[in-house]
């Protein structure tokens, strides 16, 4: 499994073109990022049907503020469009193993059904 690098000219295709895309936003001077970068690669290598993609902070710092990001490491996931979880700080292999998991297992139909009774 190849992880996708993750730019503001490709962000809007892959997020419509895939039913689940795992999104670690990271950069080059970030030691924790680094250690990271060896467990995202783990649990990607388990599940070549996920997107999982890489967005340098530094290097799309437009997609990083369109986000919010403050802080990095950071893990997003995106299920049919709908970001579904996304949290800061450096997960053990278990940790993102267990978010995969339950994100292929959501109920997109209750979620939608949930998300529109909050914007009531």
């Amino acid at each position: 499994m190849t992880i996708m690098a993750l730019t503001k000219e490709n962000f809007d295709q892959v997020i419509d073109s895939n039913d689940l895309v795992v999104i670690d936003f990271w950069a080059e001077w970030c030691v924790p990022c680094h250690s990271f970068a060896t467990i995202y690669e783990q649990v990607a290598n388990k599940h070549p049907e996920i997107i999982f993609g890489k967005i340098d902070t530094e290097a799309q710092p437009e997609l990083a503020a369109e986000f919010t990001i403050r802080s990095i490491p950071t893990v997003m996931i995106l299920r049919q469009k709908i970001m579904i979880f996304c949290e800061s700080g450096l997960l053990p292999a278990t940790a993102l193993e267990d978010l995969v998991q339950q994100a292929m297992a959501l109920d997109m139909e209750e979620v939608r059904k949930q998300l529109g009774e909050m914007s009531k």
